[in-house]
């Protein structure tokens, strides 16, 4: 590989950060039911020893979002506790994850739903979180809203568009200096008929009548078979809307897989697009969003977080401006090939002369498995795990 290309791939990795999920290290299931796992984190304080872990061993994710309900069911009273898992274990909080889907009250719906008390009650609950992220310091609150409906007719599409308006406005307006609000979209599941936020344009629309505070947040596997989620964000970078990434693999649906593990081009392209913008990765926030039954919790996050930094350095190699004059001259074949031929570069020696260089892991997954972790963690947890419930009440 020539000194150039190094260069590139060098500069593109110190900069590159990717968040990951709290609950990418407990035990989750399917609608049917979960598997439980030894070594799976029982307590946010196992969350954080595991997400210390990954930090040590890859160096990129300094960062762990946060469930408000999972991780702080007491909410401002346990910022204190978070304090010290981040000096502890090495990794600070990250975005902040209201939960707007859980209640029993949320079964019509959160922010949409038809009464105004449960709205209320909807609207409090990203309130506190938006304080809670005020008191850990963290930038981005994530909203997922899972309302929707199952059957024409049940509800009024319209109205529910003013409800959320309403409450999101509301939300913006208690954003601190440094905050932001990410809203995110997903065009079914658990809502089958309609879902209130069901795809980018939806949530641009609510994101301009909040404020500049308010962008889009992008969940890979959140769209239906063959989206172009790469014009997606053309069109959100080019629209100043772009705020975030959840990132995921799927082959049918939301499936949460191990990202790169069905379509790693997709998500070379994906970076590709946000590489060839003047801007680049500035103020875009990457965070891995997946949880695993049959992998092990450890291993499916390392492989994640070294195949989102293999990705994102072959962008890096991509020469967009010899690119940009065979677009223009309409040379397709070697305009395909200039982006081709970035994607099939083995970058792997690459990264791993760059991690010995900052004294990490040559082979994050390698050194995980040597280091003993993952069954030291089994010992510790297994027993709390095995006397859970491995199905859904």
């Amino acid at each position: 590989m020539k000194d150039q290309s190094i260069e590139r791939i060098d500069k593109a990795l110190d900069q590159f950060r990717i968040e990951i999920p709290s609950w990418g290290f407990a035990n989750t299931g399917t609608r049917f039911g979960k598997f439980i796992q030894d070594a799976a984190a029982t307590t946010t304080a196992e969350k954080f020893a595991d997400a210390g872990e990954v930090f040590r061993l890859t160096g990129i994710t300094p960062t762990v979002a946060l469930h408000v309900l999972w991780d702080m069911p007491n909410g401002l009273d346990d910022v204190s506790s978070i304090r010290s898992l981040e000096r502890k274990y090495g990794v600070r909080a990250g975005s902040i994850n209201p939960n707007l889907f859980q209640a029993q009250e949320y079964k019509f719906g959160s922010i949409a739903n038809p009464s105004a008390e449960i709205r209320r009650q909807a609207l409090q609950h990203i309130l506190d979180s938006i304080e809670i992220g005020k008191a850990l310091e963290s930038r981005d609150v994530s909203l997922w809203i899972a309302d929707g409906s199952n059957y024409p007719g049940t509800q009024s599409m319209r109205r529910r568009i003013g409800w959320m308006e309403e409450v999101l406005a509301a939300s913006h307006s208690a954003l601190g200096a440094n905050q932001r609000m990410l809203i995110e979209y997903k065009p079914f599941e658990p809502a089958f008929y309609h879902t209130d936020i069901a795809d980018w344009g939806m949530a641009v629309l609510l994101a301009r009548h909040c404020g500049p505070k308010a962008k889009v947040l992008v969940d890979t596997g959140h769209h239906y078979q063959g989206t172009n989620i790469e014009q997606i964000v053309a069109w959100l970078l080019h629209s100043d809307e772009l705020g975030g990434f959840h990132f995921n693999d799927r082959k049918y649906a939301d499936d949460d897989l191990t990202l790169g593990s069905i379509d790693p081009y997709q998500l070379f392209r994906i970076f590709a697009e946000i590489l060839s913008s003047p801007d680049g990765a500035n103020e875009i926030a990457f965070m891995i969003d997946q949880s695993h039954n049959l992998k092990g919790k450890m291993e499916a996050m390392i492989q994640s977080v070294v195949t989102a930094q293999e990705l994102y350095a072959r962008a890096a190699l991509i020469d967009f401006k010899r690119l940009a004059e065979l677009q223009d001259a309409c040379r397709l074949v070697e305009a395909e090939e200039c982006f081709r031929s970035a994607f099939w570069t083995d970058v792997r020696p690459a990264i791993r002369a760059w991690r010995e260089r900052r004294g990490l892991a040559a082979d994050p997954l390698q050194e995980l498995a040597s280091s003993g972790y993952v069954e030291r963690m089994s010992r510790e947890r297994g027993e709390r795990n095995r006397q859970s419930t491995a199905t859904y009440a």
